[in-house]
C-alpha cells in the first residue's frame, strides 16, 4: 500500500450522554473518543476512523493512550506494521486505524462496505437497550421500547434488587410470548460464581430469557467453563474477551469454555481482524455471535454496522445506540421498527471535529 504522502493526526471528542446511563459497573454520563484523520498531502484525499474506550473497561484503557496515538500518527509511514501486529494492545486504536484506512480508500468517505444497507434498501435487526435504574425508570423504557416496534429487548441487570428485575421481565412475559418478544439479559459479571449464578440462572430460565451476557466477572474462566456446562439459559461471552489478544489464546479460550454465544465489539477485541478471529474460532464449534457498537459515535457505529451486515449474520444485533448522545454527528444512520436504517440521502456533519 502506498503511504508516501500519507499524514495522519488525531482529536479527542467527548460525547455527552443525554441521561446518564446505569450499568453493574457504575453510571455512564460521559464517553471518550478519539478520530484518526489520514490525509494525503498531494490529492487530499482523506479518511477518518474513531478509536472510543470505555473507562475501567477497555483493555487499552492506559496512561499512555494518547502517546501511542501519537506513535502512530507521527510513524504513519508504517501503517503496514500498526495494521498487522503493532496494536494488539491497543485494539480501540487497531480499530480507529483500520476505519480509516477503509475510509481513506473509499469513494464516500462513509461507504466502507457499500451494501444493500448503505443503499437503503436493507435495514438490520438490531435489540432495544434498557439501561439500569429505579424501577419505574426500566418500567418506562420497556414500554417504550416495545412502543417503538422492537421485538427485542435487552436488559441490564445486576445492580437493583433481582425479586425486582425479575418482575420486570415477567411483566413482559405475561404480555408477549418468547415468539413475539426475544428477551436478552445483560449481568456485566455482577452474579457470583458457583450457586449464586446458578440459581439466578434457573430462575431467569423460566421466563424463556434468550440469553444471559456475561453472568459473573470475567477472567474466572474455570467457573465460566463450569457455569456454561451447567447453565439451563444460554451463556454469552462479551467482557470474556477484552485483552485476549493473540488469535492463538482466543482459539484457547473458546476451546475451553465452550459458551452458548460469543458478542464482538471490535473497539474491544481489535477492530474488523480481531473480531473475525474470534468468529472463525467459535465457528469451529457451531458458537453463534453477534456484534454490539461499544458506544461510539455514529462514526464508529457506521463502519460497524456496515460491516456487520456484509457477514449477513441474521440475529439481532446491538447497534441502536446512535441517539444515546447530546452531540453525536448527524448522519444517515436512524432506527426505526426494531431495526437500524441507512439513508443515502442524508448527509455527514463533521463540523464538530471541524472536517
Amino acid at each position: 500500500m502506498k503511504t508516501s504522502f500519507l499524514q495522519a493526526t488525531f482529536q479527542k471528542h467527548t460525547l455527552e450522554f443525554k441521561q446518564a446511563s446505569g450499568t453493574s459497573r457504575g453510571i455512564l454520563r460521559i464517553k471518550e473518543s478519539w478520530f484518526i484523520v489520514l490525509k494525503n498531502e498531494k490529492t487530499w484525499q482523506w479518511g477518518i476512523g474513531e478509536c472510543g474506550l470505555l473507562k475501567g473497561l477497555s483493555a487499552d484503557d492506559r496512561p499512555d493512550y494518547e502517546e501511542k496515538l501519537k506513535e502512530v500518527c507521527d510513524n504513519i509511514s508504517n501503517l503496514n506494521y500498526w495494521l498487522d501486529d503493532g496494536l494488539l494492545e491497543f485494539p480501540s486504536i487497531q480499530f480507529g486505524l483500520e476505519m480509516a484506512w477503509k475510509s481513506y480508500q473509499a469513494g464516500d468517505k462513509f461507504q466502507l462496505f457499500p451494501s444493500e444497507f448503505t443503499e437503503g434498501e436493507k435495514s438490520i435487526p438490531i435489540n432495544g437497550l434498557v439501561w439500569m435504574g429505579e424501577e419505574d425508570f426500566m418500567r418506562q423504557q420497556i414500554e417504550d421500547k416495545l412502543t417503538q416496534g422492537f421485538d427485542c429487548v435487552k436488559m441490564k441487570i445486576g445492580a437493583i434488587d433481582f425479586d425486582t428485575e425479575i418482575a420486570l421481565l415477567k411483566n413482559i412475559r405475561k404480555r408477549f410470548s418468547k415468539n413475539e418478544i426475544e428477551i436478552r439479559v445483560d449481568a456485566n459479571g455482577a452474579f457470583q460464581p458457583g450457586e449464586d449464578a446458578l440459581q439466578k440462572l434457573n430462575t431467569l430460565a423460566k421466563l424463556d430469557i434468550h440469553s444471559i451476557e456475561q453472568p459473573i466477572r470475567q477472567g474466572q474462566i474455570e467457573e465460566m467453563e463450569d457455569l456454561c456446562c451447567k447453565t439451563p439459559l444460554p451463556i454469552a461471552l462479551d467482557e470474556e474477551l477484552i485483552g485476549v489478544f493473540k488469535k492463538e489464546e482466543k482459539e484457547d479460550l473458546i476451546t475451553f469454555i465452550q459458551p452458548q454465544y460469543i458478542i464482538l465489539k471490535p473497539s474491544f477485541v481489535g477492530g474488523f481482524r480481531g473480531s473475525q478471529e474470534w468468529i472463525d474460532a467459535a465457528a469451529r464449534y457451531n458458537i453463534p455471535w453477534w456484534i454490539t457498537s461499544a458506544l461510539e459515535s455514529n462514526v464508529g457505529l457506521n463502519a460497524i454496522a456496515q460491516w456487520t451486515f456484509s457477514l449477513e449474520n441474521d440475529m439481532h444485533q446491538g447497534l441502536g445506540t446512535g441517539a444515546l448522545y447530546t452531540n453525536n454527528f448527524p448522519s444517515p444512520l436512524f432506527v426505526e421498527q426494531g431495526g437500524l436504517h441507512f439513508d443515502p440521502k442524508e448527509k455527514w456533519d463533521l463540523r464538530l471535529l471541524n472536517i
